[in-house]
C-alpha cells in the first residue's frame, strides 16, 4: 500500500534531497530550497516549504494528482474523482490557493493531502531548453543571487538553424494546432467567436530578427522572475558568442527594456511558449517519474484552461439575466 510518507520520500528522490523532512528543515536555514518570498506587500510574503505541506504521511495514497497552481478547481476535481494527493509544482499559501477560506478545513474535507515542489524541482533537467531548441550547457537557477530567476545558456539542437525553427518547433510539440481546434469548437458551440484561450493567444513571437535569422547560441531567460536589463548585459558579456534571447514562461512586449537592450546588444530576441504551457513542460515528466517511482498508484495530470468571454455572451439568458438582475438590486442601487 502506497502512503504519504512513499510520496515524500518519491518526491525527494526525484529532487536529488531537496524536500522538507521535518519541522528543523524549514527553520534551521539549512535547507536553500526553503525560500521566502516578498514584494513587501503587507500581509502577501510566501514561504516555499517543498515536500508535504498539509496532510497525513501515513495515510494510503491510491491516485496522485499533479497541477501547476492549486486552486479551488483543484480541490474540488480531486474531491469528485477520487484523488488522494495533489502535488503542485508552484507554492501553497493558505487561503490564496483554497478559495478564500482555511487552507486545512477545505482539503481535510476532501481527505486531501497536498505536496509542493517549486525551486526544489528547478534545474533537475533540460525539458524547457530541449522543446525550445536548444542544449543548455550552463545553468543558474538564481542567477545574480535572486531565488527563481533562473539562466540557461545553451547551443541549438538539429533542425534548429533559424528563429522560424523554433517557432515551428514549438507548434508541432506543444500541439498547439490541437489547442487552436478546440478553441474552435468552443466558440462554436457557446455561438460566441469573442472567446479567446491563454495558449491560442500566448504563441511563440519574433520580436527582434526575422524568420530566417540565423541562432546558434541561445540566453534563455524567464523574465517573471527579476531577470533585468543588466543581467542580460552580464550574461552577454560572460558568452559572447551568444545570438539570441529566448524568453518563455513569462513575455515582454516589443519595447520591454529587456527588447531594447537585446536590440542595442546585436541579439535576436524571441518569445516562446507561456506559463500555460507549464504543466506540460515541467508537469508531465514530474508525473511520470512518480508513476514509475510509485506504480501501483494512479497518477493524472490536472491542466486548467482558461479563457477569456466577452460578458454579454457567458452562459445562458438565465444566468445573464440573473447576473444583472443582482448587479442592479444589491450592488448599484443599496437596498434602503
Amino acid at each position: 500500500m502506497t502512503t504519504g510518507n512513499d510520496v515524500l520520500q518519491a518526491l525527494d528522490k526525484i529532487t536529488g534531497g531537496r524536500c522538507v523532512k521535518n519541522l528543523a528543515d524549514i527553520f534551521s536555514g539549512k535547507n536553500r530550497f526553503v525560500v521566502q518570498k516578498s514584494s513587501n506587500i503587507p500581509g502577501k510574503s510566501c514561504m516555499e516549504t517543498p515536500g508535504l505541506v498539509c496532510g497525513n504521511l501515513d495515510a494510503a495514497v491510491k491516485k496522485i494528482a499533479v497541477t501547476m497552481t492549486l486552486t479551488e478547481c483543484n480541490i474540488e476535481l480531486a474531491g469528485a474523482t477520487g484523488v488522494d494527493v495533489i502535488v503542485a509544482h508552484h507554492p501553497i499559501m493558505e487561503a490564496a490557493n483554497s478559495g478564500g477560506v482555511t487552507l486545512r478545513t477545505y482539503l481535510e474535507l476532501y481527505g486531501l493531502s497536498v505536496f509542493e515542489l517549486h525551486e526544489a524541482f528547478h534545474g533537475l533537467h533540460p525539458g524547457i531548453s530541449l522543446i525550445h531548441g536548444h542544449k543548455p550547457f550552463h545553468v543558474d537557477i538564481a542567477y545574480g543571487g535572486i531565488p527563481g530567476n533562473i539562466l540557461f545558456v545553451g547551443k541549438t539542437v538539429e533542425p534548429v538553424r533559424v528563429l522560424d525553427d523554433i517557432l515551428q518547433r514549438l507548434q508541432d510539440f506543444m500541439g498547439l494546432n490541437e489547442e487552436q481546434k478546440m478553441l474552435l469548437m468552443e466558440r462554436a458551440s457557446r455561438c460566441c467567436n469573442g472567446i479567446m484561450e491563454t495558449n491560442v493567444a500566448t504563441g511563440g513571437k519574433i520580436l527582434v530578427g526575422q524568420p530566417d535569422s540565423k541562432v546558434e547560441t541561445i540566453i534563455h531567460i524567464f523574465p517573471h522572475t527579476g531577470f533585468t536589463a543588466d543581467h542580460l548585459t552580464k550574461v552577454k558579456q560572460a558568452f559572447p558568442a551568444a545570438d539570441t534571447v529566448l524568453a518563455s514562461i513569462s513575455r515582454v512586449d516589443d519595447h520591454h527594456p529587456l527588447v531594447e537592450k537585446a536590440r542595442e546588444l546585436g541579439l535576436n530576441f524571441i518569445v516562446g511558449n507561456s506559463h500555460a504551457m507549464e504543466i506540460l513542460e515541467n508537469g508531465m515528466p514530474l508525473a511520470i517519474a512518480l508513476q514509475r517511482l510509485l506504480p501501483e498508484t494512479e497518477v493524472v495530470l490536472f491542466r486548467e484552461r482558461i479563457t477569456s468571454t466577452p460578458l454579454d455572451q457567458v452562459g445562458t439568458p438565465a444566468l445573464r439575466n440573473y447576473a444583472n438582475d443582482i448587479a442592479e438590486r444589491f450592488l448599484i442601487s443599496k437596498p434602503s
